[in-house]
């Protein structure tokens, strides 16, 4: 169970401080796919960045227990761009201490980039990014897996293999997801949270978290 123990956290900008979240607590249930919601600028990449670990709060404490939670997929500091493919899943299998050779005879399977696995990834489209980033996740055993809209992966097949992948490992870990398109979220997800006003709201069922949000932007 990943927790949030009064998690403040904010920038500053030209326009003076914006508040991201202001002393949410939450306790994030395991065994469900939690589905992020929220305006433009609300803070949800924020948040997936402060849950994986890659960002701090300015106070309060985030705690993932024994969970192994995942890099942010869709971060795109996640990958470096001078390196090819290859490396950067070498890399992420010795950071996370996983069979080298295996993650990334995996990722080259799974990402389908052909020639440009061995080639840097500063030379990658948005969408092949996003496949080298989807394969070398899925290469590792994650508790919770954190994706951060990534929805151009590819073609409706390639989707659809991205799709099942996650399936066949929900069954032994959770997914928390940010996204604008409801459908990904409902393939995805069945518990919904909204993050408006510096506070996140949690809502067992992912169809009223969608309602509530869609109302509250009818009036935005």
């Amino acid at each position: 169970m990943i927790v949030l123990d009064r998690v403040y956290k904010s920038y500053r900008t030209v326009e003076g401080v914006q508040v991201v979240l202001r002393d949410v607590s939450m306790d994030i249930p395991e065994g469900r796919c939690l589905g992020v919601l929220g305006a433009n600028g609300a803070g949800k990449s924020t948040l997936i960045r402060l849950l994986a670990g890659t960002e701090q709060p300015d106070a309060g404490r985030i705690g993932r227990g024994a969970a192994r939670v995942s890099f942010p997929l869709g971060f795109g500091g996640t990958m470096h761009p001078k390196l090819s493919g290859l490396e950067n899943s070498l890399f992420l299998a010795r950071l996370y201490g996983v069979d080298e050779r295996e993650a990334a005879a995996y990722v080259e399977e799974f990402a389908e980039l052909g020639t440009y696995f061995r080639m840097p990834v500063g030379t990658y489209s948005s969408g092949m990014r996003a496949r080298l980033a989807f394969g070398a996740c899925l290469a590792i055993q994650f508790d919770v897996y954190l994706i951060d809209e990534v929805t151009s992966v590819g073609d409706a097949r390639f989707r659809i293999k991205c799709l099942d992948a996650f399936r066949q490992r929900m069954d032994r870990a959770d997914v928390i997801m940010v996204t604008h398109d409801y459908e990904t979220m409902r393939a995805y997800c069945d518990t919904g949270a909204v993050l408006r006003d510096a506070g996140l709201t949690l809502f067992d069922d992912l169809e009223a978290a969608i309602t509530d949000h869609a109302r509250a932007m009818e009036f935005a």
